[in-house]
């Protein structure tokens, strides 16, 4: 392949894969203005401005909390000694292995009027229902508590990263000057940090924003949920993407105004002057407090849903094992292994094709494939069903007019409207990871290579598939499991008589059959945690 060749293969590789999570925004905005036959306005009178409120609420109280919890507990573990300190630093990360409204299930089951902790207030107490007040969990404060939990390690693991980062003679000179350890934090500490802690709080924010799942189980109206009923109940595709154009209005008055908390600070990497162990070693009362703040997320975040669900499994017995595991949990397994490799294939691509061409536009390319994850499940769902609806007619107008034969609907009628709606999501997740990794390969390598004879694919083959094999398969794995608990592209995107767990367990606990989903739960959150140790261990290693 000569020179002026390769430069516009790849350069066209890129420029296509970036167009994946392109299209359903720009359909979704295409959509805006057009007749909806009175949905739109019907939606704007009714139920428009509870969206927009309950979305707000949501997004700004959930990032608060996770803001709190998890830059709290990294200061902890980072910065301080107490006993457990290092047990602490891996389990709060734990809350990830488990989705939200799993967590939502499990917090619901607990804490409502016939669930054990008031039943046993009320024996314990001979209280009886009007004696009493009990916050209510299936409300908007009730989510925003479940999200919080939920998500809080996103913050956790970007404030953890910062803080080891920081150099102990900077704290050594705020102890000469008379400061104390709240004083060294608040002026020194958090400021260094606060770049990476936004970017944890954007994601945050972004997630809160595409949460379906425990959202809807909480009975709280938002533009995720809107999507879908809109869709699902009033079959109107142009009304469903209007909403979804809302949302992305949403989401990017959040990334300007993280871009605003952020502005132009810049802070270099220290970590070649920094000292092992923490600065302040806490005792006593202190060192009691510490264990505790650090315990609480763990415990609410993972501990109590996992064995809510354990108990259930276990103890009531699960009558729908073979059928989740057959049947729902095979059509998981295919759809996530075909869309994770899918996503790490094109990924590869596209990463490679950077570092061989780092041109302005390859490189705002691969940006802009990175994108897809800030946009909310729902979006994406809707955005792809009118372009894959107007290619499956023109196929079939092509078919029939040249060979007599209608193919049907082999997009939207089958799992391939699937694997396409998970690229333009998770796509992301799989660039930034292989991007992390491309760069560990010295480029005397490539140049090795081509002085060698090898053009840029034999490069590809024999010099970086080979070094980045494990990062590709601890890539692939996390796609799969994010694959996995997906909810919203799952529900709008899923052809007839195919159901995935996740799908399932979410129609079980809809239905209040805890006992029959508690299987595929158990399922799920062996799965997160299979992600949360290779997420770990890239993060001990990067760092």
């Amino acid at each position: 392949m000569s020179a002026v060749r390769d430069k516009w293969f790849w350069g066209i590789v890129t420029l296509l894969i970036a167009c994946i999570p392109c299209f359903p925004v720009v359909d979704v905005l295409l959509h805006i203005g057009k007749d909806s036959d009175g949905t739109w306005q019907h939606l704007s009178e009714t139920v428009l401005f509870g969206y927009l409120t309950n979305t707000l609420i949501l997004a700004v109280s959930v990032s608060a909390l996770t803001l709190i919890i998890g830059v709290g507990g990294a200061w902890l573990v980072t910065m301080c000694d107490f006993p457990g300190r290092k047990c602490l630093s891996v389990s709060l990360l734990l809350p990830l292995a488990i989705p939200t409204y799993i967590t939502a299930y499990a917090a619901a089951d607990l804490l409502q009027f016939a669930g054990p902790v008031q039943t046993f207030l009320r024996d314990t107490f001979s209280w009886t229902k009007g004696d009493y007040w009990f916050p209510e969990v299936r409300s908007l404060y009730g989510a925003i508590c479940v999200l919080s939990f939920g998500l809080y390690p996103y913050v956790y693991l970007a404030g953890r990263a910062a803080f080891q980062d920081q150099p102990k003679d900077i704290f050594d000179s705020v102890k000469v000057l008379g400061h104390g350890p709240w004083s060294g934090f608040y002026r020194i500490s958090l400021p260094m940090a606060w770049p990476a802690i936004a970017a944890g709080m954007l994601l945050v924010v972004m997630e809160t924003l595409a949460e379906f799942g425990a959202v809807e189980y909480c009975a709280v109206d938002t533009f995720s949920t809107g999507i879908y009923r809109t869709w699902m109940s009033h079959g109107s595709v142009t009304a469903a993407a209007q909403l979804s154009a809302c949302l992305i209005g949403i989401v990017l008055i959040f990334q300007f105004c993280d871009s605003l908390l952020r502005g132009r600070k810049r802070f270099h990497s220290l970590r070649t002057i920094r000292k092992s162990g923490p600065i302040y070693r806490l005792t006593g009362s202190k060192a009691i407090a510490a264990v505790i703040l650090t315990s609480i997320p763990v415990v609410f975040g993972f501990l109590l849903p996992l064995l809510v669900f354990a108990h259930k499994t276990f103890t009531h017995g699960d009558q729908r094992t073979i059928e989740l595991v057959t049947t729902f949990g095979k059509n998981s397994l295919i759809v996530g292994v075909i869309a994770s490799t899918v996503a790490v294939i094109l990924a590869f691509a596209s990463v490679y094709a950077v570092r061989l061409r780092p041109s302005p536009i390859s490189q705002f390319a691969n940006k802009v494939s990175g994108l897809g994850y800030s946009i909310p499940g729902s979006v994406i769902a809707v955005g792809c069903l009118a372009p894959f609806f107007w290619f499956e007619e023109l196929v079939q107008s092509v078919s029939i007019f040249a060979f007599d034969y209608d193919p049907g609907f082999w997009i939207t009628g089958t799992i391939l409207a699937l694997i396409l709606g998970y690229q333009c999501r998770f796509l992301a997740i799989s660039l930034g990871f292989i991007s992390a990794g491309i760069t560990r390969v010295p480029l005397s390598l490539d140049q090795a290579s081509r002085s060698l004879g090898n053009g840029s694919l034999m490069t590809l083959f024999r010099v970086h598939y080979p070094l980045l094999k494990p990062t590709l398969i601890y890539t692939g794995i996390l796609v799969f499991v994010d694959i996995l608990k997906e909810l919203p592209i799952t529900l709008i995107l899923q052809p007839f008589n195919f159901q995935t767990l996740a799908v399932r367990v979410h129609q079980l606990a809809s239905d209040e059959r805890l006992e029959e989903a508690s299987t595929g739960v158990l399922a799920i959150i062996t799965a997160g945690l299979i992600s949360v140790i290779f997420l770990t261990r890239f993060t001990d290693r990067s760092h």
